[in-house]
């Protein structure tokens, strides 16, 4: 069971991680450490993080439905169905994933997403002016971040930003909404797994949950008079301290 304030911290934690995600991505850098710190093992932490902020992705992922278009070449239907496929496989890894292993991977898969939220921008506009990334690529690479959003998913809406901005010279703006998609997928997918493996931890996800879905509200409606770079600035400043709590947990 959970005390009344980790209640309180489970409805803020996702507050934070709704806005976060929002705003530019990155909640998972304000939920999985809440989760730890009320107890929940890493992967526990971890899965239950995905449910509680899996209402939030949904809810953008509609709102954006009427911009959703083709991405190199390949439909909507079919990049979704191979996220969901790549979603259950990271799903079921992390099921499988011994505990004192994940808390030694956590750290490194944080590293990842902040390197994506940091310099993925900066890295697809280099890469889309030497590479161009054909059908066959795009398969295994949604299947990798189908993959990744299914075991982890911190920073993989940044990922999948990067990899998308590799065709055509495609607008970050313009693959909001596919991206939205696909992070909802390979969370939908995963969530499966998670609830029939019995690795939601149902008091904590439910506030989470609530807070997420307000935290999205507000995030969504902040964001509309914070500057773009006052918010990578918070984001940035989130991921880096949350990278080095773990760091310092699974090695000091």
């Amino acid at each position: 069971m959970v005390d009344l304030a980790g209640l309180a911290l489970a409805a803020a934690a996702g507050m934070l991680g709704g806005a976060m995600n929002a705003l530019a991505g990155g909640g998972t850098f304000a939920t999985l450490p809440a989760l730890i710190a009320m107890g929940l093992p890493a992967n526990v932490a971890n899965a239950t993080s995905n449910v509680a902020l899996l209402p939030g992705a949904g809810a953008s992922a509609w709102a954006f439905r009427d911009e959703l278009a083709p991405v190199g070449g390949l439909g909507v239907r079919t990049l979704a169905a191979i996220t969901f496929a790549g979603g259950l496989a990271g799903s079921m890894l992390l099921v499988v994933t011994p505990t004192r292993t994940f808390d030694v991977l956590i750290p490194w898969l944080l590293l990842v997403a902040f390197a994506a939220i940091a310099f993925g921008r900066v890295a697809s506009e280099w890469l889309r002016a030497r590479v161009a990334i054909g059908p066959r690529t795009l398969v295994v690479a949604q299947s990798l971040l189908g993959i990744y959003g299914g075991y982890f998913g911190g920073g993989v809406g940044l990922m999948t930003t990067a990899t998308y901005g590799l065709l055509a010279g495609a607008d970050p703006r313009s693959l909001f909404s596919i991206r939205t998609l696909m992070l909802a997928v390979a969370n939908l997918a995963a969530a499966f797994v998670f609830v029939a493996s019995g690795l939601i931890r149902w008091s904590a996800c439910l506030p989470m949950l609530a807070g997420g879905i307000v935290g999205g509200w507000l995030g969504a409606k902040l964001g509309k008079r914070l500057s773009p770079r006052l918010v990578r600035i918070w984001t940035l400043l989130v991921t880096a301290a949350t990278t080095l709590v773990f760091f310092r947990r699974a090695y000091f």
